[in-house]
């Protein structure tokens, strides 16, 4: 499977260049890919099914929060959803990435994309109607007839050829207008069809503009429907080169300011300065290019690597669902509890409903549970009125044991499968070929590699050093000055030395600046001359 992101040339119309191969670049990573992949979905399917499903239907964890998840559900393929006002080039962005256009797609100024459209693989260019697409059994959809026809009409799967989307399914999603008119007249609830895509995304985009900054109505309920998962979300700042450096910096800031204001998180979230075009504007910035680009490849980076993240996420959002599902699971059978057995139970359920706040902190102090795992008590009282608290079934510490074992023991276990990542080799071990130590060099000469700080022999240094009683990591010259004499060089050549290693010229040395001193020792041993400046690549490139 191969990731290609494609670039016209520096006139052209695209700012990213390079072909990023997915997992069939290696074999090895390929066998992951394909291989372990493989089994730690369907160890994921068998997790859920024998322990978390059975928990869910016997709590009605479908009528509070969302549907059992089905195969298709957990096999998806990572789910891209890109969030918008109108023309801010979320379709535009999509034929960007696939470099062709896709069946259904139409681009303009205007708000032209009236309806979500799934974008994914496909043996040929078709379109499948929303109807027809919810009840396929193959596709992750089943979960949209909740929203009705009304909704479904305004859905649709695009089928295409493309290398990219054999690694993700892209959302692209109706422009959001201002006004309360757009709301009335969709037939169905914008916000709640949001949340149920996000839930089950692995990446979001928010797109902006660079001349439509404003956050309508519509746009703040989409925003804040994303709540709880803000660790997916990505903000795009597109046509950044349609304004000059100095304009671009007052955008960026007017646009972070919008955010502050709906956006209730303490982080800040990862923001793209970007451009995507199909037809490269004439009237376009140039000042910027360099940053947009390097922003451009960041977030094309980003997208690259969903596929080899998407077996952690998977388990990530089964852990997050199997949580929800015993607290939930917990309140119903504490609110089944509490109902008399015989006489006043009309009394006592207005009672629970109208202090379900407390109702939700005993459940917390008696279970020791997160107050961030609960739902939101007006959102659960609204569902919990549709249903007789009397028929609730009481708390089973069976199904309660399977979930907490699946917790922790099960999909930990999966975890344990995944390789370990490749750490970042030093300098002198990106070349197999080139040992400092072992390879004779000839008298005078010492091999580039010899300037670096990685090649410095640290650990040989630090017993030395520690011999000499640091305080607060630094020993002062008059405690160094016998092991440099040791060394038998004159005094005139172990004062340039010294001024060379001492960085800092405080008088003292530390770990790094005494290894660089004896770094230098062996090159004038090997006959080299020191240079006038100690090179900036010979020292140690921490901040502290």
């Amino acid at each position: 499977m191969s990731f290609k992101l494609h670039k016209k040339d520096k006139n052209g119309e695209s700012p990213v260049n390079g072909t990023y191969k997915g997992p069939s670049a290696n074999n090895s990573v390929q066998n992951w890919a394909e291989d372990e992949y493989e089994q730690v979905i369907e160890g994921v399917k068998k997790i859920y099914k024998s322990k978390i499903r059975p928990l869910e239907v016997t709590y009605n964890f479908e009528g509070f929060h969302s549907a059992p998840l089905t195969d298709s559900d957990i096999e998806a393929k990572p789910i891209v959803l890109l969030i918008g006002q109108y023309s801010t080039g979320k379709t535009t962005f999509i034929r960007y990435l696939l470099d062709k256009r896709y069946p259904g797609e139409h681009i303009g100024v205007e708000p032209t994309t009236d309806k979500f459209v799934a974008v994914m693989h496909g043996g040929e260019d078709r379109v499948i109607p929303g109807n027809a697409a919810a009840v396929n059994q193959d596709l992750p959809f089943r979960g949209l007839n909740r929203f009705g026809q009304a909704f479904l009409s305004r859905f649709q799967v695009s089928q295409t050829p493309s290398p990219v989307l054999e690694n993700m399914t892209i959302i692209d999603t109706p422009g959001i207008l201002a006004g309360d008119k757009q709301r009335i007249e969709r037939g169905y609830d914008f916000t709640q069809v949001m949340e149920w895509y996000a839930q089950r995304s692995d990446l979001i985009l928010l797109l902006f503009d660079s001349h439509k900054l404003d956050i309508s109505n519509e746009f703040k309920m989409a925003i804040h429907s994303l709540r709880g998962q803000e660790e997916k979300v990505r903000v795009i700042l597109n046509k950044s080169d349609m304004v000059s450096q100095q304009q671009l910096m007052r955008v960026y800031g007017a646009m972070m300011w919008s955010l502050g204001k709906v956006v209730q998180t303490p982080e800040v979230m990862r923001v793209y300065l970007s451009s995507f075009w199909t037809e490269k504007p004439p009237n376009c910035f140039e000042d910027c290019r360099e940053l947009i680009e390097a922003e451009s490849k960041d977030l094309l980076r980003d997208l690259k690597e969903l596929r080899r993240n998407a077996a952690i996420r998977k388990i990530n959002e089964i852990v997050k669902r199997a949580r929800l599902a015993r607290v939930h699971a917990l309140i119903i059978g504490h609110l089944k509890k509490e109902m008399p057995s015989m006489f006043g139970k009309k009394k006592k359920r207005v009672a629970l409903l109208n202090n379900l706040d407390q109702e939700f902190l005993k459940i917390q102090q008696r279970y020791h549970l997160p107050a961030g795992d609960f739902p939101n008590p007006e959102k659960f009282k609204k569902a919990l009125e549709l249903y007789d608290i009397d028929k609730f079934k009481t708390i089973q510490e069976s199904l309660l044991h399977k979930v907490d074992d699946a917790l922790a023991v099960d999909l930990p276990k999966l975890m344990s499968m995944f390789p370990m990542g490749n750490p970042e080799l030093a300098e002198t071990e990106r070349n197999p070929f080139e040992d400092l130590d072992s390879q004779p060099t000839e008298y005078g000469k010492l091999p580039p590699n010899f300037w670096n700080f990685s090649s410095v022999d640290k650990s040989s240094y630090t017993p030395i050093f520690q011999g000499l009683h640091p305080r607060d990591g630094v020993v002062p010259g008059s405690s160094i000055k016998p092991i440099l004499l040791e060394t038998g060089l004159d005094n005139e050549m172990l004062a340039r030395i010294w001024r060379l290693s001492d960085w800092d010229g405080d008088g003292y040395m530390d770990i790094d600046e005494f290894s660089v001193a004896m770094h230098l020792i062996k090159a004038v041993e090997n006959g080299v001359d020191l240079p006038e400046k100690l090179p900036s690549s010979l020292m140690p490139s921490r901040k502290i």
